[in-house]
């Protein structure tokens, strides 16, 4: 045993199944305890000495164990299979004297772990081969052997096909049919191969019925499946390329009929669009029922991809004219298309129903006469061809009213908890939250101050009870000796863990003293600078609850979005002075940046008569009344890297200036603040911070964050990168001034790539608008500029500007695009898109008239331009439109 022990200190895990081969079960039970003693020890030492013990420790433990569930247990420890690769030959070779039944019990615990069975894999399948027990079929167990099997297909040759090393492989027969019940495939699987490959998983798939692998239903049915169910677009695309390698016949199409049905209503595009084919071919051929179709068309109309709704009025055209009796039962559905956002999907709708009214009874072309009539003006001529003047109707005049969502509301802070359970409470709530909101840290940093400085014992003993587990508590003795990692960790913490830590004794006086002084305020990034404010905080707040000499924090905002009241703040300073202490630095530091400055001159005579310091430093910068730093434009040219030239699209970007009066009032670990900003195109990695952190660091500057933070949002569109850009909706939300930076960075996320980023880009257009903060004028020409140089694309655009506009807000939009049209039709070639922007702007004026304005150039050259081109049809809705000034519904 003492050999044992030392070879696992010595890192010798080579050696360990020899020895292990040499003891007897008493052996092995004993020294189990002192490896698990060992394995307790590790935790408090740095990560370089623990990766030497890991693998031994796992292979003797492996070894000495003599229960399978505690074996297993053993094995699966997170902590013992570290970041590189297991020696879990080894593993098998330190059991090698036990019998089958268990190894195989062994094996199948592992594989029932769904948090380490896919990482022990290699494991599993040895000790299964080893012990010829029954194949496991859990989910890690068969990704793990997916990602095995799919690294060998890749390492083989272009033109050896992989069905080979399936058929040899043992496990194929059992696992092949669990793909279809996987939650998620592996990455490798979906990775794109040339479609001569004969490694292509799709085609392999394809070819398991005539390998005897895998027998046809069961494949059709387990793809069919997984289109039903949905997923990732990447794997509903690998799922769709196997079935149509298939090549499925009619009997087999038609035996699923519900299940393309269900594609066709909820799929993806892609799936839809195959299934909706197939039943085309399926109605072609009269195996699909008139109800079926009514079924289908009534979902498929009701979806917003032009080119499904467009292919299924066409089914449903060649439906009614093979069989008119059915016009009773299918024009309905058609009714679905009248409210279709695309204005030529609407025109054939009622084209079509004008084609078949005729077969249809009298109660459904009342029905669909009345449908009709809610249609808007631009349909107004065609309404009355096909049903007749009366069905048309004529315009109500009724006054248009815009309508815009209530104005975000400033919400109060609750002060800090007053008793201990209370805050006690709020500590462990906001320890257990991802991402916690900022008016919750607040208050409790806030009351953690309050409470030290009241009564510090009865916090700590609190505090150490609830806080029971924590990751710091495990390395240390609560005598300020943490391991040096835990405290590089908690230089990276963002929530309040190291004010904890100094309560309770984890670390030492001596490591807030570092923090203090190390902190300059400096970062890699404005995103990293931002955040280090507020770390700066944390460790100011950590050296107030070490000392217990400050009452309270003077930095805690009075509303959620971080701004503070300065009468609230003077109350603060004079409570202060009372009591004959200063606040902290980097406290006060960021309560300036915090009050509000617009008109204070009251506030600031207040503060002035304080007498101290703080109160004449708060009353400058009252009086001051200026943004941080003034914003100006900045653009970027295209760069060339070395032995790559990279064409670097150019970007429109805003700088800001120095503000030498920041260096004057703020201390040295916040200069940065007042330094020239230059953008740049490199992006950087802070996509999933907490941007509440960065509003609320400077709620008072929106403008100044706006283009401190357009680097970032900008790459993002031009990129097209999926972001979370709540920091554009936070910003809308604060209070004062909106200029170029903010309307600039609005500009582009209207254009985002994904429909999630610009639907919080209109959120933010609408907030603006409510607010009477928008510059419709400022926002179209920074649209423009943005459309000519390419950096955002029309058909995103209006698809944007359309969600805005159906809210209500047409004149708000209408506005707006006045503002873009002109540079979008000066263009010779207009570009993609272009007619769905004349169309939105269109069915603006349709409803709120032109309110006043003058004529759009360029609009009446391109409207009268031959062709029915979807650009040529909307300049032409859009100039009648104009022309005839339509108001209102």
């Amino acid at each position: 045993m003492s050999e044992l022990m030392t070879a696992v200190r010595e890192s010798r895990a080579h050696e360990l199944p020899a020895l292990l081969a040499r003891m007897d079960t008493a052996q092995r039970r004993a020294a189990l305890v002192e490896l698990k003693a060992l394995r307790k020890e590790k935790r408090g030492w740095s990560w370089d000495s623990q990766r030497k013990v890991i693998k031994p420790l796992l292979v003797a433990g492996a070894g000495c164990h003599t229960g399978a569930a505690a074996c297993a247990t053993w094995i699966a420890g997170r902590d013992l299979l570290g970041w590189d690769r297991p020696p879990f030959a080894l593993v098998v070779a330190a059991m090698a004297d036990r019998d089958p039944e268990w190894l195989g019990d062994v094996a199948h615990r592992l594989a029932a772990r769904p948090t380490t069975a896919e990482i022990t894999y290699d494991l599993i399948s040895r000790l299964v081969r080893k012990s010829q027990c029954a194949v496991p079929t859990t989910e890690g167990f068969v990704r793990g052997w997916l990602q095995t099997v799919s690294s060998h297909q890749w390492q083989r040759k272009k033109r050896e096909p992989f069905i080979d090393m399936l058929r040899a492989d043992p496990f194929a027969p059992v696992l092949l049919p669990r793909i279809f019940e996987v939650q998620e495939l592996p990455s490798q699987m979906l990775w794109a191969y040339e479609t001569d490959d004969e490694r292509r998983w799709d085609v392999t798939l394809a070819s398991l019925p005539e390998a005897g692998l895998l027998e046809r239903p069961a494949l059709v049915d387990g793809c069919v499946t997984r289109l039903l169910r949905g997923g990732k677009p990447g794997e509903q695309r690998f799922f769709l390329s196997t079935l149509r390698l298939l090549a499925l016949t009619e009997q087999e199409e038609a035996e699923r009929i519900p299940d393309w049905v269900g594609m066709a209503s909820d799929a993806m595009s892609t799936v839809a669009a195959h299934a909706q084919q197939v039943l085309g071919r399926l109605d072609e051929c009269g195996r699909l029922s008139v109800r079926t179709l009514a079924e289908m068309s009534g979902a498929v109309l009701f979806r917003t991809e032009k080119k499904l709704v467009r292919s299924q009025l066409v089914l449903l055209g060649k439906a009614l004219r093979r069989d008119p009796s059915a016009a009773d039962e299918l024009l309905p559905v058609v009714v679905g298309a009248f409210e279709h956002e695309d204005i030529d999907v609407r025109e054939r709708a009622l084209k079509l129903v004008g084609r078949h009214l005729p077969a249809a009874g009298a109660g459904v072309r009342e029905e669909l006469a009345l449908s009709a009539s809610l249609l808007g003006p631009a349909h107004r001529a065609l309404v009355a061809e096909v049903f007749g003047t009366s069905a048309a109707g004529e315009p109500e005049a009724e006054e248009y009213e815009e309508v815009l969502p209530p104005a975000p509301v400033a919400r109060r802070l609750d002060p800090a908890p007053v008793s201990l359970p209370e805050l006690v409470e709020d500590v462990v709530v906001l320890g257990r939250a991802s991402a916690p909101e900022v008016p919750v840290f607040e208050r409790v940093l806030d009351g953690l101050v309050r409470h030290a400085h009241t009564d510090r014992s009865a916090l700590v003993g609190a505090l150490r009870d609830a806080l029971t587990g924590q990751w710091w508590m495990t390395g240390g003795s609560g005598e300020g000796d943490l391991p040096h990692w835990s405290v590089r960790q908690f230089r990276a913490a963002e929530g309040i863990e190291p004010v904890l830590a100094v309560l309770l004794g984890y670390l030492s006086p001596q490591v807030v003293a570092d923090e203090l002084a190390a902190w300059t305020g400096t970062g890699s990034c404005v995103h990293d600078s931002l955040q280090g404010v507020s770390r700066a905080r944390v460790w100011d707040a950590a050296d107030a609850v070490l000392t217990g000499d400050r009452p309270f924090l003077v930095a805690t905002p009075t509303w959620h979005t971080g701004s503070l009241d300065p009468a609230v703040l003077v109350e603060r300073l004079r409570e202060y002075r009372r009591l004959g202490l200063r606040p902290g630095q980097t406290d006060f530091a960021q309560a300036l940046l915090r009050v509000r400055r617009r008109g204070q001159d009251g506030a600031a005579a207040e503060a002035e008569s304080l007498g101290t310091p703080e109160g004449e430093r708060l009353a400058a910068w009252l009086r001051a009344d200026e943004p941080l730093a003034e914003v100006h434009r900045f653009d970027l040219e295209k760069k060339v890297r070395r032995r790559q030239t990279v064409e670097r699209t150019h970007r429109i970007l805003l700088a800001t200036k120095e503000r030498p009066f920041v260096k004057e009032v703020l201390p040295r670990s916040f200069h940065w603040l007042g330094q020239a900003r230059i953008p740049t195109h490199s992006p950087c990695y802070h996509w999933d911070a907490r941007q509440e952190i960065w509003t609320a660091v400077l709620p008072e500057d929106a403008e100044t964050l706006a283009a401190w933070l357009l680097p970032h949002a900008a790459n993002d569109v031009v990129e097209e990168i999926e972001n979370d850009i709540r920091s554009l909706t936070l910003l809308t939300e604060l209070d004062g001034p909106a200029g170029e930076a903010l309307h600039l960075t609005l500009a582009y996320e209207l254009g985002a790539r994904y429909p999630e980023d610009r639907l919080a880009a209109v959120d933010a257009l609408l907030i603006l608008a409510t607010q009477q903060r928008l510059d419709p004028a400022l926002l179209g020409d920074r649209i423009s500029v943005l459309l000519g140089h390419g950096l955002i694309k029309p058909n995103r655009l209006a698809d944007s500007v359309r969600t805005a506009a159906l809210t209500g807000a047409y004149r708000t939009v209408l506005s707006v695009l006045t503002g873009v049209l002109p540079g979008v039709l000066a263009h010779e070639k207009a570009p993609r898109g272009a007619g769905d922007l004349l169309g939105v702007a269109a069915e603006c004026v349709e409803h709120c008239g032109t309110t006043g304005a003058g004529d759009i150039p360029g609009l009446a050259e391109t409207a009268a331009r031959g062709g029915s081109s979807q650009l040529v049809r909307q300049a032409k809705r859009l100039a009648e439109a104009w022309k005839a000034g339509v108001a209102g519904k």
